[in-house]
């Protein structure tokens, strides 16, 4: 027996999913927690699988770091008490690059969701070296002859933890909707690809980023073993012994070392047998509805100019440079006729480089081959100034990130930014249109804008929902994107 804490709702912290994977190193593929007898509080989060201080924005409920970090948390309505019809549930994977995140991040929490209805599940996994070592003494070791995705592999053991318990807590376990941002969207995009998820979720969301990146991609396993190797090599630990007579620290430490490798997603031949790309293109992924999208200023334009001035000669020639042979050809999707009009091109170029054009493109894959419906949309909405410069120049679009709060109505948990009555407005329709989702695979409901289904029709774009103060559907800018697909082959 699990003991809750709160009133309201149900909500209990810190829950084992999988057996604590201790001993530095990872060695294997998560296994199903112990057993235990008698009543286990369940009233704090657990600590953060092993990372380093890397994005300023991250605060964390939890009380530190440890190797023995598997576990998830949950928030239940009080009706799943009283025997109510089973609830739909809402399963979410935090960002941070692969590389940090918790599930206590007050942005995650799950109450303000939890009260529209549904059962709440955020989930811890490992980060970084902890989470994708790969080396051929381990692949050779292994029961399936592969190693690295122990990442995504315990996002899938929480799933199926899920499937065995969320009865226990009113949900129903063949309504799971996976969901997440930036990595935890990437996330999303694996686990519909992987053959071990399949049947454990009936819908997915994804807020910016899926595995069809430039920026991020599945590595072969083979160079990922050869990371692995150099890694061993830069420790001076000849064999998996002496690897794993490293502590947690020294392998943290030595991973976050200039020059070393940076382990992260791969085509390991078990949990990805092909690359997400490759799977989505022959629709052997899960057949799922799909609600993806992204911010409208996922990054700057210096991630184009670097220090140059976003002027119409500048963003000629920073396309000529990105697209030899085609500047002219990109310039007519990314118009920089002027000053302004640059400005605002090589802003969405950098957006569509880092995040756009991947998430897109899992869209339309999805559409093509699926046969399932899939919901786009566009955040727009900019923060507000933060309470601390209330005088600082309002931001021209949604940053990478933004829209988490938004999205699953925890506002008020963020207290850098003056939130507006505007912010709240915007914040309730986001959380009716995925609460929505999370019920029927379809966003819409009474009283929301119309979302139109995000399928291609021949000769037409399809439409996406612009989320804003006035949310509305609009035509993709799809020359852009078909643009960016054309230039990667």
């Amino acid at each position: 027996f699990l003991r809750p804490l709160g009133l309201r709702l149900r909500a209990l912290r810190g829950v084992p999913f999988a057996a604590p994977p201790v001993g530095g190193l990872p060695r294997r593929a998560p296994r199903p927690a112990a057993r235990w007898a008698g009543v286990r509080a369940a009233d704090r989060f657990a600590h953060q699988c092993m990372q380093g201080r890397i994005y300023d924005d991250m605060v964390f409920r939890s009380a530190g770091t440890s190797e023995d970090c598997l576990y998830l948390n949950v928030w239940a309505p009080p009706a799943a008490r009283d025997g109510a019809g089973a609830l739909p549930v809402l399963v979410y994977f935090y960002g941070g690059g692969f590389q940090a995140g918790d599930g206590s991040e007050p942005r995650y929490d799950g109450a303000a969701m939890a009260r529209r209805g549904m059962v709440v599940v955020t989930v811890n996994y490992r980060l970084g070296v902890f989470g994708f070592f790969a080396h051929p003494a381990l692949t050779a070791e292994s029961p399936e002859r592969a190693s690295g995705n122990y990442a995504l592999m315990d996002q899938t053991a929480a799933l199926r933890w899920v499937r065995d318990n969320v009865a226990a807590f009113g949900g129903d376990p063949a309504r799971v909707t996976i969901a997440g941002e930036s990595a935890g969207s990437f996330s999303v995009s694996a686990q519909m690809a992987s053959p071990l998820a399949r049947g454990l979720f009936a819908g997915a969301i994804g807020e910016s980023g899926a595995f069809f990146s430039t920026t991020l991609a599945t590595a072969p396993r083979a160079d990922v073993e050869r990371a692995g190797e150099r890694f061993a090599d830069s420790v001076g630990a000849r064999t998996l012994a002496a690897l794993r007579a490293l502590s947690a620290t020294e392998l943290l430490d030595a991973s976050a070392r200039r020059g070393m490798p940076r382990f992260g997603p791969s085509v390991d031949g078990h949990f990805l047998p092909r690359s997400p790309a490759e799977v989505f293109a022959a629709g052997a992924q899960a057949r799922v509805p799909l609600l993806a999208g992204w911010n409208s200023e996922e990054a700057g334009a210096g991630a184009v100019l670097g220090q140059a001035p976003a002027t119409p000669e500048n963003a000629r020639a920073a396309l000529e440079r990105l697209f030899p042979g085609r500047g002219e050809e990109a310039a007519r999707v990314y118009p920089v006729g002027t000053a302004a009009e640059a400005a605002r091109s090589m802003t969405d170029l950098a957006g569509d480089r880092f995040i756009g054009y991947s998430t897109w493109k899992w869209l339309e894959e999805h559409a093509r081959t699926s046969g399932r419906p899939v919901w786009r949309y566009l955040f727009a909405r900019a923060r507000p100034p933060e309470v601390a410069n209330p005088q600082a120049p309002p931001a021209r679009g949604a940053v990478h990130s933004a829209e988490i709060e938004y999205a699953l109505g925890n506002l008020g948990t963020n207290r850098v930014f003056a939130w507006t009555p505007d912010d709240h407005r915007v914040s309730e329709v986001m959380q009716r249109y995925f609460a929505n989702f999370v019920r029927t695979g379809d966003p819409n409901g009474a009283g929301l804008p119309p979302w139109p289904s995000g399928a291609a029709r021949a000769g037409e774009a399809p439409r996406r929902l612009v989320i804003d103060v006035e949310t509305r559907a609009e035509p993709e800018p799809r020359a852009r994107y078909l643009f960016l697909d054309a230039a990667r082959r």
